[in-house]
């Protein structure tokens, strides 16, 4: 950990949720300096301790891993009364609480935001669930899989007329939400300096999905159109999508404006294709006709080659690249995009690097996942003042 100043120096989460979402909002701000105590049931920890690749470290996975870095365990059980006073005790002297219970559970243990702020005013509470903390949902479990279909996003996925693929293997609304709930908190904790009160911060999984849908919302409002899946491309501009390249590799072209096809015109040497579709609209009603010419093109030579060719005339495209292809890439090793962490036990684990970049005050990654408990003996000792004795009957008692 370096000695440098961070912006959230000084700032403790307490994270007394499971798997991503409020979780990943705690992270990030674990890597700008908050100190982030992971709470955690005792004798499992959180289940995403187990998920994804296991390692030699015993509910230590790599997701866990990944995913709780820069902060520190202990265990607590909030369903039993002693717990939650604990809990209570560890609220006064924090800044945030993140939790993702279902609706009212916080309130069926005693710790709902009322019994928190009369504790501590100021605390911030992140609240995270599927469907929001009111509405006829409210009730409903809610995974990220479960909101990308509901907010909408799924129904866009895949090609016309077949079943809607999942939008990426990865649990993109937790990570969505948790940005969103990042943000949140920082903003709640802006008007706690000025006022000195805290606030609930309401998360629904299915509306960080639902956000980032562009115009679809507007569009249907306005004329009652659907929006289908498009497949590789979309409806509002063309060629702009996915396209395969000699070499069996694909690669992805944007051509949002008529002025990016015409550098595309210019690359591929097809005048006659700019004279003919120069117009967004005219390509759009000749779509098939557009795409057949470029993908002609594209599988005409290797990947590299058709990105370079469309570089060198300033046509935005990208290789579609594996994992492999990114551990090989020397942009993403030039920026750094991805860091090596040792992990006592493990050896070296390569993670994500923190986001976002700040040239002042820049995030790090200073730990992987902690064991579980691991911060028994300093929260509840040094902070909480208990002494081992406490501590060690509290363990046998099941509390923590």
């Amino acid at each position: 950990m370096t000695t440098e100043r961070k912006p959230l120096d000084g700032v403790r989460v307490l994270d007394i949720a499971s798997f991503i979402a409020a979780p990943f909002a705690a992270t990030i701000m674990s890597e700008f300096g908050a100190e982030v105590i992971k709470v955690e049931q005792p004798g499992g920890g959180d289940p995403w301790r187990r998920y994804g690749t296991k390692t030699p470290l015993d509910d230590c996975s790599l997701a866990w891993l990944t995913e709780a870095r820069n902060k520190r365990s202990i265990t607590l059980n909030l369903r039993e009364t002693r717990g939650a006073e604990l809990l209570k005790q560890l609220v006064k002297d924090a800044d945030v609480v993140c939790e993702n219970f279902r609706p009212g559970t916080l309130e069926k243990w005693g710790l709902g935001y009322d019994v928190l702020k009369e504790i501590n005013p100021g605390i911030v509470l992140l609240r995270v669930s599927g469907y929001g903390q009111t509405g006829p949902y409210r009730d409903r479990p809610g995974f990220a899989r479960i909101a990308h279909a509901y907010g909408g996003l799924t129904y866009l996925s895949g090609r016309p007329g077949e079943i809607p693929v999942t939008p990426g293997s990865t649990s993109l609304g937790d990570y969505m939400t948790g940005m969103y709930g990042c943000i949140g908190i920082m903003m709640a904790l802006r008007h706690r300096d000025a006022t000195g009160e805290g606030q609930v911060i309401d998360c629904a999984l299915y509306e960080s999905v639902f956000r980032v849908l562009d115009e679809i919302a507007p569009r249907y409002a306005q004329d009652g159109f659907v929006r289908e899946p498009e497949g590789t491309g979309t409806v509002n501009a063309c060629p702009h999508g996915h396209f395969p390249a000699g070499d069996g590799k694909f690669l992805s072209i944007a051509c949002t404006t008529d002025k990016m096809f015409e550098r595309l015109t210019v690359a591929m040497e097809r005048q006659d294709l700019w004279e003919k579709y120069g117009d967004q609209a005219e390509r759009l009603a000749n779509r098939e006709i557009v795409l057949e010419e470029v993908e002609k093109w594209t599988t005409s030579m290797p990947r590299d080659a058709v990105i370079e060719v469309c570089t060198a005339n300033h046509v935005p495209c990208g290789a579609i690249n594996s994992i492999a292809d990114i551990f090989a890439d020397p942009h993403f090793q030039a920026r750094g995009t991805m860091q090596s962490v040792d992990v006592p036990g493990i050896g070296p684990v390569v993670v994500p690097t923190s986001l976002p970049r700040l040239s002042e005050t820049p995030g790090e990654v200073a730990a992987l996942g902690p064991t579980l408990g691991e911060a028994n003996d300093m929260v509840y000792g040094e902070w909480l003042g208990l002494s081992a004795a406490e501590i060690d009957q509290l363990s046998k008692d099941g509390v923590i």
